[in-house]
């Protein structure tokens, strides 16, 4: 019985990652208009909030909304590397006010994305 749960756990998690890949790209390509919250999710996954904020922290060691934000900074850091979209342009594409884009990125890397795109472009 613990197998089987053990291996469920990994599959909602895997799920889980799977969707935020798939759904971020959706948002920066536009087909949707801002990021679902958790219990959206959830329920695309067929799961309760609780239980898939659950087995993420049981199966990571983190919240769900820990990986939620590290992935939608990966997709800004790759925006920042492979467009020559406007800082501007990327914070919206990722459905964030600039300002706010501009501490989200601080907050996570410890410079503004544009000190990144300067130090990662060379």
């Amino acid at each position: 019985m613990a197998e089987s749960k053990i291996k469920r756990s990994e599959e909602i998690t895997n799920q889980y990652f799977a969707f935020l890949d798939k759904h971020i790209e959706d948002v920066v390509n536009g087909q949707f208009d801002d990021f679902l919250k958790l219990n959206q999710i959830a329920q695309e996954l067929y799961v309760s909030h609780s239980h898939l904020s659950d087995t993420i922290q049981q199966t990571t060691g983190h919240h769900p909304c820990h990986f939620y934000d590290l992935k939608i900074l990966d997709k800004a850091k790759s925006l920042l590397l492979e467009s020559d979209l406007s800082i501007a342009e990327i914070a919206q594409k990722l459905t964030y006010d600039p300002s706010n884009f501009g501490k989200f990125f601080k907050k996570f890397t410890g410079q503004t994305a544009g000190e990144f795109r300067k130090d990662y472009k060379k």
